[in-house]
């Protein structure tokens, strides 16, 4: 049975990321020196050593959490790992397409920080927010936001945890009626904006013409986009994919579900953090789900090889 690879989003950063990793492994190093010298500014210091505000500020964090991912995919891949299809939660799409050589390291890494400008600058206007629901299934989520105006579903993570997005009055009204519904808990994210929603439509206009400068070649596996959460090799149907993600929900959830039929029983989490192994836990416990983000996971993993 294969094996794939699952990139974390936004949200799975923290302080001091990479730093084992970029000491250990050259091809880390190399990854880090690459994309400080694209970037324009250190995309090494502000993950080693932050502080918090710069690095959880949206202009920093997507690019940061995307660098990480690909240092450890490039470590996996010197060591012949290698998956059979890959997929991404939101902004780890963007590692995932690069996983699947769909996009070059360069062009990903300038689409990551043109996506992360404006994503900012449009939440810099347009105060917006979002709250997991946790304990109410899809459906019931649906039916409690629709009719509601300015709220709309956002993220479904998992069977029992769906995330919306809106005005900041909105998503507050919409807690109240899930609550009432019988959500057991409405938690408020730690976001900037109303991601993964109709608000961040100027985002996703500014976006696709940065996007148009890029080159999307046909992957070498198969990716699983958000938006259709339907594995998919066509370099078309991406490029569509990836401006409409900035304003549709993540079908985390059929992503997820769709591994078993890719021929995949086991997932590796690459890059910071343990959120999506929960939630692949939480969605299909019979996939073997590994988090594979500091230097002790990696040689971990490598012995078992």
């Amino acid at each position: 049975m294969g094996i794939a690879f699952l990139f974390p989003g936004q949200g799975s950063q923290y302080v001091g990321m990479g730093a084992d990793l970029f000491a250990e492994f050259p091809a880390a190093r190399r990854t880090y020196e690459d994309a400080d010298a694209l970037l324009g500014w250190s995309v090494t210091s502000t993950s080693f050593e932050g502080p918090p505000e710069t690095l959880n500020d949206t202009r920093y964090t997507q690019p940061a959490v995307f660098v990480h991912s690909m240092a450890v995919f490039k470590i996996l891949r010197e060591h012949c790992i290698n998956p059979d299809v890959v997929a991404g939660h939101s902004l780890g799409e963007y590692a995932a397409l690069c996983a699947s050589g769909a996009l070059e390291f360069e062009a990903a890494l300038r689409l990551v920080a043109a996506r992360a400008a404006a994503m900012a600058d449009v939440a810099s206007r347009i105060p917006g927010a979002m709250a997991a629901v946790v304990g109410l299934d899809e459906r019931t989520v649906e039916k409690g936001v629709e009719g509601l105006r300015d709220v709309v579903v956002a993220n479904y993570n998992a069977p029992d945890q769906v995330v919306i997005s809106g005005t900041e009055e909105a998503v507050r009204n919409a807690g109240n009626v899930l609550s009432e519904l019988g959500a057991k808990r409405i938690v408020p994210l730690k976001v900037s904006g109303a991601f993964h929603s109709p608000l961040m439509a100027e985002a996703a206009r500014v976006f696709a013409g940065a996007l148009e400068r890029e080159k999307i070649s046909r992957p070498g596996i198969p990716v699983i986009p958000n938006v259709t959460g339907i594995r998919t090799t066509d370099p078309k149907e991406i490029r569509g994919l990836l401006v409409e993600q900035i304003t549709s929900p993540v079908r985390w959830t059929d992503t997820v579900r769709a591994l078993p039929s890719s021929g995949c029983a086991s997932c590796c989490e690459v890059g910071p953090g343990k959120i999506l192994q929960g939630l692949v836990r939480r969605i299909a416990p019979s996939i073997i789900t590994t988090t594979v983000g500091t230097t002790a996971e990696i040689l971990a993993l490598l012995k078992t090889e």
